[in-house]
């Protein structure tokens, strides 16, 4: 198996992104990874495509094809991924697979969503459309609502405060705001949501003991990378080219409520070992990472199955600000699903590309992580039935 490095990425802004088709999205943000990894023009082997929704939403399926002709990269060989909100990392692990492989030399990965065309209770219906179909859905069961009913647990075993949660929310709106991509660009405080006499109104409770401010915004939006076998990067590659070190995917039970403990991400903590194993690092060796905050709660207990804090401490590590930019372990220093959004397709690609920025310090200060060498992501998918998790090197 040849080692595979990332030579170009590219994203561009989530959000409302009313005037652009999904084909748009995905065909923009895949231009500027072809023009970062300074191949313009030239067309690749592969191209795989990170999608959930565009089957239920906008009535399009077959979208891999349909970017391969739009961008004119025929006769490259086409694939559509799905794996819910893992789909974006499930895209990369497959065109990582086909350029470790030798059967494929360049491999282009696209993810995007476009979910805000939909009224609220329809984009909630739709990613719903993952929780198991005859023990959950015909029930009402969301994923907001499996989110409080886990926190509310997490928080009974573990000793989680209202105001953790809030620490997250708060250093994660705080990143957003400095993130171009960004789809929400609000800083909050602690004092105008508990002081204020609108705190109700401006933070309603969503999903007990969730609020408003710990849960991901409904997004627009993509995301790209370029793979490459790592001897050709070195030759290639206008950038510095950043290595897949390490991955890991792993499933649990379908059904959150019969797993023999709901509260232990079994399936977190496996791909997160094999993804360490592969890369011969340990968690104390990253130095920025990108968790799958969709609820906040999950930064906290990603961060916690994945090695980086006992079980319990995740919590009191984000409220001391050892996760916030200067910190022992900086965490979603993009804004993470919180801030940067959540077009589900596009996310798991997204987080990728915002290490690579980390890697190659390519960021302003205020949200660049100081020597960032070894980086992490953890992509999430149904209620933590289905993981994959990278570790990226930067290639000196």
């Amino acid at each position: 198996m040849r080692d595979v490095a990332i030579i170009g990425v590219g994203m561009i802004p989530f959000g409302r992104r009313d005037e652009d088709t999904l084909l748009d999205m995905l065909a923009y943000a895949s231009l500027k990874a072809l023009d970062d990894a300074g191949l313009g023009d030239k067309s690749v082997d592969c191209v795989y495509v990170a999608n959930m929704g565009a089957g239920i939403l906008q009535h399009q399926t077959s979208v891999a094809s349909a970017l391969v002709d739009r961008l004119s990269l025929i006769p490259a060989a086409a694939d559509a991924v799905e794996n819910g909100p893992a789909s974006g990392a499930s895209a990369i692990k497959n065109g990582l697979l086909a350029v470790a492989s030798g059967y494929y030399d360049t491999a282009l990965v696209a993810g995007g969503e476009k979910m805000r065309e939909v009224v609220g209770w329809k984009a909630t219906d739709f990613v719903a459309t993952m929780t198991h179909p005859e023990a959950e859905y015909p029930y009402g069961i969301t994923l907001p609502g499996m989110a409080g009913m886990f926190t509310r647990l997490y928080m009974e075993k573990y000793g989680v405060t209202r105001e953790q949660l809030l620490a997250i929310a708060i250093k994660n709106q705080k990143m957003g705001a400095l993130n171009p991509y960004a789809h929400v660009e609000m800083v909050i405080t602690k004092e105008g949501i508990y002081d204020s006499p609108d705190a109700v109104v401006n933070n309603p409770v969503a999903a007990d003991p969730l609020h408003l401010y710990d849960m991901c915004p409904v997004s627009d939006g993509a995301a790209a990378v370029v793979l490459c076998p790592l001897e050709l990067a070195k030759k290639i590659a206008p950038k510095s080219p950043v290595l897949i070190a390490g991955f890991g995917q792993a499933t649990d039970t379908h059904t959150l409520q019969e797993r023999d403990d709901p509260t232990d991400l079994k399936a977190v903590t496996l791909a997160s070992q094999q993804a360490f194993e592969m890369a011969k690092l340990k968690p104390k060796d990253i130095d920025v990472a990108e968790l799958h905050d969709a609820f906040t709660i999950l930064e906290i207990a990603e961060s916690e199955h994945a090695g980086f804090f006992k079980k319990g401490e995740g919590g009191k590590a984000a409220e001391k600000g050892e996760t916030s930019i200067g910190g022992k372990l900086p965490i979603n220093l993009s804004g993470g699903l919180k801030a940067r959004g959540h077009p589900v397709g596009a996310t798991g690609v997204a987080q990728i590309v915002d290490i690579v920025f980390q890697l190659r310090h390519e960021l302003d200060k205020k949200r660049q992580a100081k020597n960032a060498k070894n980086g992490f992501t953890i992509n999430f998918g149904g209620f933590g039935n289905n993981i994959v998790a990278f570790v990226l090197r930067r290639v000196e």
